[in-house]
C-alpha cells in the first residue's frame, strides 16, 4: 500500500494516525516532493472509479489561484491529468493507492474497508 500525502496537512496526519494505530505497513510519500506522474493519475483514476475532479484538491491554495472551478469544467481529461501532474498540492490528499482501490482524502470507514479487502 502507498499512502501519498503532504506533511503540513491535518488531513493527511489523520490518516497516518489512525494506519499506525490500526497496524497497517504502508509506503509514505511525500505528494509534494514526489508528485503523481500523468501516467499514475491515469491508472489511479481508472482504478478508483470515481470522477476525475475528486482528484483535485479543490480546497488548496492552487487550485483557487488558477481558478479551476471555472476552468476544469472546459478542460479535456487529456488537460487536466496533465495540469494534476503539474504540482502534487492540486492533488486531493492523502490519497491512498493499493491493489484494488485508490481512495482520494481520508474517510475512516472507506480506508478500513478496503484495507481489510486488500489484506484478505
Amino acid at each position: 500500500m502507498k499512502l501519498l500525502c503532504y506533511e503540513r496537512c491535518s488531513t493527511c496526519k489523520k490518516a497516518r494516525a489512525w494506519m499506525d494505530a490500526q497496524g497497517y505497513a504502508y509506503d509514505l510519500r511525500d505528494i509534494k516532493g514526489d508528485n503523481p506522474t500523468e501516467k499514475e493519475l491515469r491508472a489511479w483514476h481508472k482504478k478508483s472509479g470515481l470522477p476525475l475532479k475528486r482528484f483535485f484538491n479543490t480546497s488548496g491554495l492552487q487550485y483557487k489561484a488558477l481558478e479551476l472551478k471555472d476552468k476544469l469544467p472546459n478542460m479535456t481529461e487529456d488537460e487536466q491529468y496533465a495540469l494534476l501532474a503539474t504540482d502534487g498540492m492540486l492533488v486531493k490528499r492523502p490519497l491512498l493507492v493499493t491493489k484494488k482501490h485508490v481512495i482520494p482524502g481520508f474517510r475512516e470507514e472507506e480506508y478500513r474497508e478496503a484495507i481489510e479487502e486488500e489484506l484478505k
